[in-house]
This record gives C-alpha cells, structure tokens and sequence, in this order.
C-alpha cells in the first residue's frame, strides 16, 4: 500500500539568511549538521554516508531564499524530497523552514518512516544547534556504527548509563560526562533526545547517538576542532558498550 508523508520543521534562529543558506546549500555547511559527507553541485547535492551514497536532484535555488532538492522516483514509488524556505527577520534573526516529503512503498512502511521522522526531528534539531552555536565554523564529520542490537530499551539504557545520564526519562538539558577510549573526556549538555536519538552539544562537538536500521546504533558526530581522525576510537568504543548486547 505505501505511505505519502510530509514532516514540516520550523525555528527562529539568530543569524542572517545569507549565513542559514551556507549551511544548508553548500557541502560544507551540510557537514557540520546532517551526516556524513555532502558535495553541493550546481545541479545535485550528494552525501556520503558509511557507503550509502543518496543523490539527489537540485530542483530550486534561490539564494537566501530557497533551496529544494529531491531523489530519483523508484520504481517503485520511492522518492524523499528536502525544501528550505529561509526569511530574514527583524534584528538579524531567520525563520527557517524544513519540509521533508516523500514516498515509502509497501505495507511495512510505519517502521521506515518512524526512523526517518525521529531521524529528521534530530537533524533538524543539530541545524539549529549548528546555527546558534557554531555557525560559520566547519565540521569535520565523524560516522561509526555499532554491531546489532537486539533489545533496543535496554541498549539506550546502556548508553545513558555510559554517558552519566540517569537512565529513562527527559534528559534533555542534562549534563554529561564520559571518556570514550583512546579519546579526551567529553563534558556537554543534551541538546536533544528523542526515541531513537541522542544529541549532546560540548565546547568543539556536537556528538550524536542514533538507532540505525536494521538494528544498529550509530555514533554521527560533528568536530569543531583541529584533531585527529575518531572514526576508529569510536568504532572501538560502540563495539565495547554493546558487545554483550548484540544478536546471537
């Protein structure tokens, strides 16, 4: 049967329109924010992403106005679109606007599409964090995955226990403190949890924890600072944290 959806997101943000359109029309920018890693061309906008590889065709752009982008139509009836209306607002801040529309083919689409919304409400929620902390600065994006999870409940309460988090709860605006291995401590605040996401913002990172289909959590972080490659210290510290927790 399929389902067509359409999940809009707004925020008042205190920059300009021209400093929102950096980030969300310019491979740069959608690294510090989204994930993995984006090229912005004149006509398609491309990221990278542990080997998934979504393209997607630019169909407006309005600089600072607008900027819309799609994939292909499967076969299928599959297809996602992404629109960003920005308006510039008294005192320098902006209204921006993200609509994600799209397709999901099939009778089992409500799992699908319940990652997707948690997923998006998080990168959302990282654009505005983005913005109002860190904007004009470059990420370097970091991605990790996790082996497979069989007890989600239990792997998030894993992981808030891992990050000093009381366990079930909102912790949104809670403190955190851990020392991934091999790694400086981290010290931040949770910008942002819901379901099947975790974002912490700390001094130089916004680090995010995300449950990832089929069955995987997924460190997609963002450095704000000059260091050297965590891709693999992260990897190690997922394998460690849910090794006893993984399917048989």
């Amino acid at each position: 049967m399929g389902h067509r959806f359409e999940l809009p997101q707004e925020a008042t943000v205190g920059v300009t329109p021209e400093e929102v359109w950096d980030a969300i029309a310019t491979g740069p920018g959608i690294d510090s924010w989204y994930m993995g890693r984006t090229e912005v061309t004149e006509g398609a906008v491309r990221t990278d992403f542990g080997g998934f590889l979504p393209d997607s065709a630019v169909t407006v752009s309005d600089p600072p106005h607008r900027f819309a982008h799609a994939s292909a139509t499967e076969d299928d009836g599959r297809f996602v679109a992404y629109e960003f209306l920005i308006e510039g607002r008294e005192r320098g801040s902006t209204v921006v606007r993200m609509v994600t529309s799209g397709f999901l083919p099939g009778d089992d689409w409500e799992s699908e599409y319940e990652a997707m919304r948690s997923g998006l409400a998080m990168f959302f929620a990282t654009l505005v964090e983005y913005l109002g902390h860190f904007h004009g600065r470059t990420a370097t994006p970091v991605s990790a995955f996790g082996p497979p999870v069989r007890d989600w409940p239990d792997a998030w309460s894993t992981l808030h226990t891992e990050l000093g988090l009381r366990p079930g709860g909102d912790v949104v605006g809670e403190r955190v403190a851990f020392t991934p291995d091999g790694l400086p401590p981290v010290e931040g605040v949770v910008y942002f949890a819901n379901a099947q996401t975790l974002g912490v913002r700390a001094p130089g990172a916004l680090y995010r924890f995300i449950q990832g289909m089929p069955g995987f959590m997924i460190a997609s972080h963002h450095l704000f600072t000059d260091v050297a490659p965590q891709g693999p210290a992260w990897q190690a510290w997922l394998d460690r944290i849910f090794s006893e927790r993984t399917s048989p």
